[in-house]
C-alpha cells in the first residue's frame, strides 16, 4: 500500500508539473514571444537609446532564460526607424503582421512613439515606450496597448521646477527641439513654472539635429533670464550645452538640461558639468543591485547604463515575466497582468503601471560632483532627493486619458 500510494503520488506530481508546463506555453503564439528593439541607431538619439538598448534587451532576455527557463523561446529583432515617422510606422506593422513580434520596446523620438502606439492598437499588440516622454501617449492618445515606462514631460517638467524652488531662479529662457518633445516640454515646464510664480522670457525652437547652435544660445544669453533650460536631447542636447560653454552662459545664468543624462555628462567630463542638478530615474550606483547589473552591462557595451537603456532591459524582462506567469502573450492578459503587480528591480523602486499606462516610480535629484570628489569611473553623481512616484507623475485626477475610470 505504501508503494502504491507513493507510486500514485509520484505520478500525481509528474502530471501536475506536466500540466503546468503545458498550459505555461499553451496561449503562446506559434510557442515564440518575440521582442522587437525599435530606436535610432544613426541619428542624435543613438547614444542615449540605440545599440546600447539593444545590448539591455538582449540581456533581458537572455537572463530570463537562463533564470525562469520557459516552455516557450524567446526571440529579439531590432530596426533603426531613422527618426522618420513613417519608417517606424511601416516597421512595426510589418514586424506585428508578418514577422510574429508581440512587443516593441524603446520607441525614442516622440513622433515614432505616438506612431507606433496607433500601429499596436490597431494590431493588437504592445508597445512598451522606454525612450520617448510625450504625455499625449498617456492622455489624448492613451491606449489599452501602450506603456510609457521610463519618463515623462510632466514629470520631468515639475521637477525641474522643483530643482530651483527656492533658488531666486524666476525667470526662464527655453532652447527647445522644434517636434513633440520640445514642445511639450516647454508648455509642461511653462504651467510648472508659473504655478510657482516663475516668468517666461521666451522661447526659441531649433531643428533636430541641428549643426550649430550658435544662434540659439545667444537669444538664450541676450534675454538676460536667470535660467537657459534645454528642452532637447541626445545629440542635440549635448551640442547646445557645448555652445552654451562657448558662449560662458554661466555663471551669469543658470543652465538648466531638463533631460539630461549620464551619457552626456560622461562626454562632456565633470569638469564641464559639475554642481550641475539633473533629474534621474535611474543611476547605476544608486543600489546594490543596479551597481550588479550595470557592471555587467559594461562589460557588454563598455559604459555604464543611461535611464534609458536600464528601463528597456527592466520592461523587457518584466513583460517576459508576465507572460510566462499568465501562460499566453494575449495583450490584455499580459497589461492585466502588469498593472496589478509592483515592480521593484534593477531600475525602479516602488512601480506600479496605471490605468493610463503610466508606469509610476520613485525619482532621483542628482548633483555632479566636483571632479576632486569623483571615486571611481563613472561615480558622477550625489543623490541630493529622492522624488515619490505619486509627486512626481501626473496625478490621475488630471488625467485627460478615456481609460481612466471617473
Amino acid at each position: 500500500m505504501v508503494r502504491t500510494s507513493m507510486g500514485l503520488l509520484a505520478g500525481v506530481v509528474a502530471a501536475t508539473f506536466m500540466t503546468s508546463a503545458l498550459a505555461e506555453g499553451a496561449g503562446i503564439s506559434g510557442g515564440v514571444v518575440k521582442v522587437g528593439v525599435l530606436t535610432d541607431m544613426s541619428g542624435p538619439f543613438s547614444d542615449l537609446a540605440g545599440k546600447g538598448s539593444i545590448a539591455a534587451v538582449k540581456m533581458a532576455v537572455d537572463d530570463f532564460v537562463a533564470t525562469a527557463k520557459p516552455s516557450f523561446k524567446v526571440e529579439m529583432i531590432s530596426a533603426d526607424h531613422q527618426n522618420k515617422i513613417d519608417i517606424a510606422a511601416s516597421t512595426a506593422r510589418k514586424w506585428y503582421d508578418s514577422d510574429g513580434v508581440d512587443v516593441i520596446v524603446d520607441a525614442i523620438n516622440s513622433g515614432v512613439a505616438l506612431a507606433v502606439s496607433n500601429v499596436a492598437r490597431a494590431q493588437n499588440k504592445m508597445l512598451i515606450v522606454t525612450g520617448s516622454g510625450t504625455t499625449s501617449l498617456t492622455n489624448e492618445q492613451c491606449t489599452p496597448n501602450t506603456i510609457s515606462y521610463t519618463w515623462d514631460t510632466y514629470a520631468y517638467a515639475k521637477g525641474t521646477a522643483r530643482l530651483v524652488k527656492g533658488q531666486d531662479l524666476d525667470s526662464w529662457y527655453f532652447v527647445a527641439v522644434d517636434y513633440a518633445l520640445g514642445k511639450s516640454l516647454v508648455n509642461e515646464a511653462t504651467a510648472a513654472l508659473k504655478a510657482t510664480g516663475g516668468k517666461i522670457a521666451g522661447v526659441v525652437y531649433h531643428p533636430i539635429a541641428a549643426s550649430d547652435f550658435s544662434s540659439f544660445i545667444l537669444q538664450a544669453q541676450a534675454s538676460k533670464a536667470k535660467v537657459v533650460a534645454l528642452a532637447n536631447a541626445g545629440g542635440d542636447l549635448l551640442n547646445s550645452i557645448k555652445a552654451a560653454n562657448d558662449f560662458a552662459v554661466s555663471p551669469g545664468q543658470r543652465l538648466v538640461p531638463i533631460i539630461g543624462t549620464i551619457t552626456e555628462v560622461h562626454a562632456l567630463g565633470p569638469k564641464a558639468t559639475q554642481g550641475m542638478l539633473l533629474l534621474e530615474p535611474f543611476y547605476w550606483n544608486q543600489s546594490e543591485a543596479s551597481r550588479t547589473w550595470s557592471k555587467r552591462y559594461k562589460e557588454v557595451t563598455g559604459k555604464m547604463p543611461n535611464f534609458v537603456q536600464a528601463g528597456a532591459y527592466s520592461a523587457t524582462m518584466n513583460y517576459l515575466k508576465a507572460v510566462k506567469a499568465v501562460g499566453a502573450d494575449d495583450p490584455a492578459a499580459v497589461m492585466k497582468y502588469l498593472k496589478s503587480h509592483p515592480i521593484n528591480d534593477i531600475y525602479a523602486r516602488n512601480g506600479r503601471i496605471r490605468e493610463d499606462g503610466r508606469m509610476v516610480y520613485d525619482l532621483n535629484i542628482v548633483e555632479v560632483k566636483k571632479p576632486s570628489e569623483i571615486s571611481e569611473a563613472w561615480d558622477y553623481y550625489t543623490i541630493k532627493e529622492v522624488i515619490p512616484g505619486d509627486e512626481a507623475f501626473q496625478p490621475l485626477a488630471e488625467s485627460r486619458c478615456k481609460l481612466v475610470k471617473r
